[in-house]
């Protein structure tokens, strides 16, 4: 996919925007960067003139001001009552996050996107919240609410991906179910987070740009993809098991980290949530790789021919050693 050239300057407008929003000294600068994050991802959904683009965008835009709304009301409340203000200011940002029970919008904008506008928007658009959540971590209370929305984000993007055939609307639950152990790792650690957050980014990154090289949007098309290279039918399943937490790959060292950090602290009711979740998602990843395993036998397709994928071959390389990572270094972290 050609991005055409005012596309790059809002992609650098939107990275700016996430800059002002973590570096800013002031709510009000953060509000400020929070905007320009939101004006600048606009234009790039809307990258071509279709009307499912369009209601995206507009649903988008509308959810994202609610937020910013409450957030702006949150700050001219903070002198009078500063508890409230804060219990606000989180509420907004878990809705601008995405996370339960504030999701409800989440897949549906991952639905109407085009693969490479949902890596921004599971990526990138996620860590000026997140940023700012860390910042709120000031009381027993803030954490607290922090830690429920964690475990009820586990048990939606666990339990919401079970029924779902489209692949987008399965990596949107993935993510809130990701996004259930960033949260709690706010509340204990902030560069615990930050770790989980670089592994999820980059595995998820790379089944991504692996759905949009072979151009498929629901599991029924994987069978009827083209794409019966032995080295797609071995890639893909690898990388889903890495985002599942499956060791020995990558994906299982910042689950195995945060497994650590939640037995010391003793928090064993979320860790059991957590753990039950990441299985049930670990399912339905399965159940993607099912017709991978069907593409396997030469039977099942005597018709299909091979395609050139040289364009996406850049990448390959770098996924399969980011996906084999936890079997080369998995000794120093396993004893941290």
């Amino acid at each position: 996919m050609i991005f055409p050239l005012s596309s790059m300057l809002f992609f650098l407008s939107l990275i700016s925007g996430t800059m002002m929003s973590i570096s800013s000294s002031s709510w009000f600068g953060a509000w400020i960067g929070l905007e320009l994050n939101l004006l600048s991802f606009i234009p790039l959904i809307t990258i071509k003139m279709n009307p499912y683009f369009s209601e995206v965008s507009l649903k988008y835009f509308l959810i994202q001001a609610l937020a910013s709304t409450v957030i702006i009301m949150s700050s001219s409340l903070f002198l009078s009552n500063p508890n409230l203000s804060c219990n606000l200011m989180l509420v907004a940002l878990l809705l601008k996050l995405g996370a339960a029970p504030f999701h409800f919008w989440f897949p549906q904008i991952m639905e109407g996107l085009s693969w490479p506008q949902t890596i921004i928007l599971m990526t990138i658009q996620k860590l000026a919240p997140m940023f700012l959540i860390s910042y709120l971590t000031t009381n027993s209370v803030l954490i607290q609410i922090i830690i429920f929305s964690s475990i009820l984000s586990a048990l939606i993007g666990a339990l919401g991906g079970l029924n779902m055939m489209k692949l987008r609307k399965i990596m949107a639950f993935s993510s809130i179910n990701h996004m259930s152990w960033m949260l709690i790792a706010i509340s204990i650690n902030d560069m615990m987070w930050l770790v989980y957050f670089m592994f999820y980014s980059l595995i998820s990154s790379s089944i991504v740009i692996l759905f949009h090289s072979m151009q498929v949007f629901n599991i029924s098309s994987l069978l009827n993809s083209n794409y019966t290279s032995p080295f797609y039918t071995l890639l893909l399943p690898m990388s889903l098991l890495s985002l599942g937490g499956l060791p020995p790959f990558t994906g299982f060292l910042p689950k195995w980290m945060m497994i650590q950090i939640l037995v010391l602290n003793k928090m064993i009711i979320p860790l059991i949530f957590l753990l039950g979740s990441a299985l049930i998602t670990l399912y339905f990843y399965v159940r993607i790789i099912t017709p991978f395993i069907l593409l396997l036998t030469p039977i099942l397709t005597p018709n299909s021919k091979q395609i050139n994928y040289s364009s996406t071959s850049i990448f390959m390389p770098f996924t399969t050693f980011l996906n084999f990572l936890g079997l080369l270094i998995p000794l120093p972290l396993i004893f941290m």
